[in-house]
């Protein structure tokens, strides 16, 4: 369990300015402690006018939008709706037939098991396949800055290419095919868009006021600018805060605020959100294999993290162009980190395509270390 630790201002705040000094323009954050509460903001939220970021700002999350929908999927479970043994081709017959529809299950789509290829490498045509990334170049990021990609489409693209493994074989492989399919899965079951099930069903019961579904490429309310470094590759970093998001949609579009975030996963690791049945379901973790080559202990939406001495954190991670986050949880709930960055892969390749460290690694990995170990 982990111990209590004493939230002081100042050492947070001096930890929080490191990730700034390490090269992160902006960088905010909450900390739950019990019944005590850290807010704290370094940096800037627009490098040409130098506004500041503040702890309260909403962001784009990226893939911490899967927890979303795997809650939305698992209350369906929970209704009878869905069963999390039953082959998708059950549900969704014309997106993913014959044998693979017959073989791959609707848990298999939510811990990356299916063995479903991710689809961006063929909707961003100049993209290599992930993890990759060194023979990649930026082009394509501005090239599609407004292309507004349809859910179909994209599911094809990741059904039609080679399979990452054998359904339900291990590690899994990250891959966005499969939660655009688990949009389209809530869509068949209850007649209305995943992003109006997904907000009725978890957002609204959460309770959480700043965060929804983009309408359009913007972000509304206040918010800081997302820089996108690509490996190096933009330099200095371009700003990609305006961007058509349906190239991921609801499987990794969410906007919201760290405050919203640590309600969120409070609320779901307490079994507020989903039955404890279900819970425990999504508890249960198998190996992935993330799009940067490395090995997660995933389950259905969430990922675990062990740290020694201290317990269990369960949360997830996110990244879009130009800006990344991560929340973190307690097994008790007890304590919690959310944290926001408006820069991503900031780290350069070297001469054999490995990407190689950067100052910015270590502060961030300071900051959660003194927030979990305390």
């Amino acid at each position: 369990m982990p111990m209590t630790i004493t939230l002081d201002p100042g050492t947070l705040q001096t930890a929080l300015e490191a990730v700034h000094l390490a090269g992160v323009p902006g960088v905010f954050a909450e900390v739950r402690d019990h019944d005590r509460i850290w807010c704290g903001a370094a940096g800037v939220a627009d490098t040409d006018t130098a506004r500041p970021v503040t702890a309260d700002m909403r962001h784009r999350v990226g893939s911490i939008t899967k927890t979303f929908t795997a809650a939305a999927v698992l209350q369906l479970v929970d209704g009878g709706d869905i069963d999390l043994d039953t082959p998708i081709g059950h549900y969704l017959p014309r997106l993913v037939p014959g044998e693979r529809g017959a073989a791959i299950t609707v848990r298999m789509l939510i811990d990356h098991t299916s063995g479903l290829a991710e689809y961006l490498p063929y909707a961003y045509s100049s993209l290599a396949a992930f993890p990759d990334v060194a023979k990649t170049t930026p082009a394509s990021l501005e090239d599609n800055r407004y292309t507004e990609f349809h859910a179909t489409d994209l599911i094809a693209m990741g059904v039609a290419a080679p399979a990452t493994g054998a359904p339900g074989s291990t590690p899994g492989t990250y891959s966005n095919t499969n939660y655009l399919l688990l949009c389209q899965l809530l869509e068949s079951v209850t007649g209305s868009s995943a992003e109006k099930r997904i907000t009725r069903a978890v957002i609204e019961r959460a309770g959480l006021p700043d965060t929804e579904f983009p309408d359009g490429p913007r972000v509304h309310g206040s918010h800081s600018r997302h820089y996108e470094s690509w490996f190096g590759m933009i330099d200095p970093p371009r700003d990609y805060s305006v961007y058509d998001m349906s190239f991921v949609g609801p499987a990794a579009s969410l906007i919201t605020t760290m405050s919203d975030l640590n309600r969120f996963f409070g609320l779901l690791l307490s079994g507020e959100i989903i039955s404890r049945d279900s819970l425990a379901e999504m508890q249960r973790t198998v190996p992935v294999v993330s799009f940067e080559g490395k090995i997660l202990d995933y389950g259905l939406g969430l990922q675990r993290t062990q740290v020694p001495g201290h317990g269990t954190y369960w949360g997830h991670d996110g990244s879009v162009w130009g800006g990344g986050a991560f929340s973190l949880t307690s097994a008790d709930t007890t304590r919690q980190l959310s944290l926001a960055v408006n820069l991503q892969r900031w780290n350069r390749f070297d001469a054999t395509g490995r990407p190689q460290p950067h100052p910015i690694d270590a502060a961030l990995q300071g900051f959660v270390q003194l927030v979990l170990r305390g």
